[in-house]
């Protein structure tokens, strides 16, 4: 095992079959599995019928799994970093995930899969309880984020069991969550500017949504930077004295919305 990857296995039969049975399979659906190791949970995943795309950073480990299931049909195995081979991917419609994301790497890869509409039907993950704890906080709590808005614009997120680091090996510092992740029936793609601005309005936790907003649209437009953001709070309806943890998704999707109105129109 190498440090480096962030790799703590979960040794916890009891909680892997809760997972496996939370991402509710039927037979023959298709599933992305991040760090699966020596094989637990695809083997889990093989057994209740699912089709197997299993990403697997350790080449040791890329080895133990091609002997175990390299024989299997519904098994593939990709091997690398799961944030540069996943886009190279063939990707079906109705997928779903399953991983025991590494510490190191789960807010970014959950984002990238976001960002790039990567999108799960479900996905049933472990993660650092202070990861989980940001993708449920609500407006106005301190673990409310950018990431918080980034994951609830797509999923809902419901939360499984707290996993106590002694299920692992080698035993974590920090207690994990399991998480259930459902894509959102009645959604639609947001704004192009919808990311980007969230981000920004985070960036300076301290700062009013005035000067935040202020600075992204002086990103994004050659002139008239002060009025555009004026207008846009004002047909928004949102105070510019507030801050961006008090904010709720729909009213960063309507800012959104509003801004690449006026931009585009100002170009």
């Amino acid at each position: 095992m190498r440090k480096r990857f962030g790799q703590n296995f979960l040794i916890n039969a009891l909680a892997r079959s809760r997972l496996l049975d939370a991402l509710e399979l039927r037979p023959g659906g298709e599933v992305w599995e991040i760090g699966s190791g020596l094989g637990a949970m695809t083997a889990g995943l093989l057994e209740r019928g699912a089709k197997v795309t299993a990403f697997e950073i350790d080449s040791a480990f890329a080895r133990i799994l091609t002997e175990l299931f390299g024989r299997d049909p519904a098994f593939r195995l990709v091997e690398g970093d799961v944030l540069k081979t996943w886009p190279k991917i063939r990707q079906d419609e109705k997928l779903n995930l399953l991983g025991n994301l590494p510490y190191n790497i789960a807010a970014a890869l959950l984002g990238n899969f976001i960002e790039k509409k990567r999108y799960f039907q479900k996905a049933v993950i472990t993660v650092q309880r202070e990861v989980a704890q940001r993708m449920m906080a609500r407006p106005g709590a301190k673990d409310y984020s950018s990431f918080t808005v980034l994951c609830s614009s797509v999923y809902k997120i419901s939360p499984l069991m707290i996993i106590k680091g002694s299920s692992f090996y080698p035993v974590p510092r920090v207690d994990s969550q399991g998480l259930r992740l459902d894509l959102l029936a009645e959604r639609k793609e947001p704004s192009r500017f919808f990311y980007p601005l969230v981000r920004s309005l985070f960036a300076s936790r301290r700062k009013t949504i005035q000067n935040n907003l202020l600075n992204f649209v002086s990103s994004v437009m050659m002139k008239d930077h002060a009025d555009a953001t004026s207008h846009a709070l004002e047909r928004s309806g949102i105070s510019g004295n507030c801050r961006a943890e008090t904010l709720e998704l729909r009213e960063f999707i309507l800012l959104a919305e509003i801004l690449e109105e006026i931009i585009d129109r100002g170009r």
